[in-house]
């Protein structure tokens, strides 16, 4: 009975290891299929959004040399196509009113800015917006008694001067068959004296904190 006894405990051990053997190979197996799945995804998304990237990289630097061409004086941003453009270049000081020296400026920027965006589909399907955004510097505001008072004068002129650029660019004579589209992803925002230029040393250059940009919002970033 002992001999038959230890057989019989033998038996259902092994039995037991045979099936937690089983069942860690059928986890193993559901993990590598969960892992193969969620690379192929994230392979997938990468490769779309390095394409993106590319595109947009490559529109940014057409912005950047047509510019040149055209002799304008903007700063472009070659990796995103956000541009920076001095308050000098648009408005007289203190003003959020065009001046005849921006409206010229308007006029040979923004068909160069807009087409070439337009000219590339899988860059314009995936903009989310086109941000207008106003800055000025943080020097007091005439005045201005508290500092809140100071970035609330400061917002509403930053938010007048982008107000004023995107009005006018619908004035110039970019392709109009992209109107429509441009309706619908153009934003105007006003960022006051939050987001100011340093110079090397840490400072802030109260000339080119004051400036109007417009930035490409791209879907997915």
């Amino acid at each position: 009975m002992g001999i038959y006894g230890k057989k019989k405990n033998f038996d259902k051990d092994d039995n037991s290891n045979i099936f937690w053997t089983t069942m860690s190979d059928l986890l193993l197996g559901l993990a590598i299929i969960f892992m193969t799945l969620f690379v192929l995804a994230m392979t997938g998304f990468t490769q779309e959004t390095v394409e993106l990237q590319q595109n947009q990289m490559k529109a940014s630097e057409q912005i950047a040399e047509k510019l040149k061409e055209a002799d304008i004086d903007a700063e472009v941003d070659k990796l995103t196509g956000n541009v920076k453009i001095s308050d000098l270049q648009l408005f007289e000081v203190g003003s959020y009113q065009l001046s005849p020296k921006g409206k010229q400026f308007l006029d040979k920027f923004v068909p160069i800015y807009i087409n070439t965006i337009f000219a590339n589909p899988i860059l314009y399907e995936n903009v989310e917006n086109i941000i207008v955004q106003g800055h000025t510097d943080s020097q007091m505001f005439v005045n201005a008694k508290t500092p809140e008072e100071q970035f609330s004068k400061n917002m509403q002129l930053s938010l007048q001067r982008a107000a004023a650029v995107q009005e006018y660019m619908f004035r110039t004579k970019y392709d109009k068959k992209n109107a429509p589209a441009l309706n619908k992803i153009i934003v105007v925002e006003g960022k006051s004296f939050t987001e100011p230029v340093l110079d090397a040393n840490g400072k802030e250059d109260y000339a080119k904190s004051r400036r109007v940009e417009l930035k490409l919002r791209v879907k997915g970033k």
